[in-house]
């Protein structure tokens, strides 16, 4: 298992060739238009791509393969890095480089200067 990945290592590559930020939550999640009470601020962090995890876990090695670019070093996130965990599992599965933002938007929500989007 991968070394997890923490939010000023994230803050510092975002944007980064090669890096892509997955954000395993519902499309609602993603969006801005869902979001739990607990977190001031709803959305993702900015460059987020989306994969909701239940999508993720009906999808072949093969096929998430061709959802993500070759080569890619993944990090996952979600609401609090449970779902995303599980999902760092499935593409190390499917020969992947994942790791997990256990902070995930729980944590990222809460700092102001973190660069968020919805829409």
């Amino acid at each position: 298992m991968s070394e997890d990945v923490e939010r000023d290592e994230l803050r510092r590559r975002l944007g980064e060739e090669g890096l892509v930020v997955l954000d395993v939550r519902s499309a609602d999640e993603f969006a801005g238009t869902l979001g739990a009470p607990c977190d001031p601020r709803h959305g993702r962090i900015v460059g987020a791509r989306n994969l909701d995890l239940q999508e993720l876990m009906t999808l072949t090695a093969e096929e998430i393969r061709d959802r993500l670019p070759e080569g890619a070093e993944i990090v996952a996130y979600c609401h609090s890095g449970s779902r995303s965990a599980l999902a760092v599992q499935i593409l190390e599965a499917a020969g992947l480089s994942a790791r997990n933002y256990p902070g995930s938007w729980h944590e990222w929500s809460r700092d102001e200067s973190l660069p968020s989007e919805t829409g």
